[in-house]
């Protein structure tokens, strides 16, 4: 479901975790752009979305406050999306402390297992593309890039660090119910992220009992069938329908424009009344 003008983008990435730009930079390109809001959702960091909501105020845009966290349920990576959240609240925050830490030491043992396959490869090198931000996979191919080793980011996950490829490092995550539980404690609603790359579309019902008010029904690797599904999987729930680019910047090579995915106004006047329930 490709959305042009009027689109709200609810799944962007900045600078704060694993995307290209400063939070004041995708604001920037969300006017541009003519969207009528975003949500910042970065992986385990709330850092930017302070600045985001600073630069919004130039503007006539809505900026959602807003959180991706990674989760496991029976050996399956679930991500769950927060939104409305109070990104200053104390509980959140130091769970998001412990998953910044655990970012640091994942990428020491990925950065180890490609000198074992004979990368001359440094942390100090993922540290520096990563700037403030933890150091994630994607800061580490950024790093294999520039090196010379890949031909591109997407080459790198391919065939270095992505799941079940020679350089790949489980993290630490949470639970589904774990994450649920700290998106409420932050007076946040939680929604089923890309529910199509779990491979476990029955997780829904449990997600719902859990706590999920939502689900991310439009998003890039989403087929339409995906999407018809989940629309009316959501839909039977009466649970709000959500959707973004997963935008990360156009460089990465693995998310479309910002956008470029995401809900009409109507679905977000919906969407909004969750940060009233």
């Amino acid at each position: 479901m490709f959305r042009m003008n009027g689109t709200v983008d609810l799944h962007v990435h900045t600078s704060c975790s694993d995307g290209l730009l400063s939070p004041a930079e995708v604001v920037e390109l969300a006017v541009s752009s003519r969207l009528e809001a975003l949500a910042i959702t970065d992986h385990d960091t709330v850092e930017g979305i302070g600045d985001a909501q600073q630069a919004a105020r130039k503007h006539a845009i809505e900026v959602v406050p807003g959180v991706e966290l990674s989760t496991e349920y029976d050996k399956r990576e679930v991500h769950i999306l927060g939104y409305w959240i109070d990104h200053k609240h104390a509980k959140l925050n130091g769970l998001l402390q412990d998953l910044r830490q655990s970012r640091y030491e994942r990428a020491q043992k990925i950065v180890d297992k490609l000198c074992a396959l004979g990368f001359m490869l440094d942390c100090q090198d993922v540290l520096k593309i990563a700037g403030d931000a933890a150091p994630g996979r994607l800061h580490i191919a950024r790093a294999l890039v520039d090196r010379g080793y890949a031909e591109s980011i997407r080459v790198a996950f391919e065939q270095w660090l992505a799941y079940r490829r020679p350089a790949y490092v489980e993290r630490f995550k949470l639970s589904p119910q774990e994450a649920i539980a700290a998106v409420h404690s932050a007076g946040g609603a939680a929604v089923f992220a890309h529910p199509g790359l779990t491979g476990n579309i029955k997780l829904l019902d449990s997600l719902v009992e859990w706590g999920v008010k939502g689900v991310e029904v439009y998003h890039p690797e989403h087929s339409i069938l995906h999407t018809l599904r989940f629309r009316s999987m959501a839909l039977r729930r009466n649970l709000c329908i959500t959707g973004g680019s997963d935008f990360h910047g156009s460089e990465t090579g693995r998310t479309p424009g910002l956008g470029s995915y995401g809900i009409n106004v109507k679905e977000y006047q919906i969407f909004k009344a969750l940060n009233n329930r």
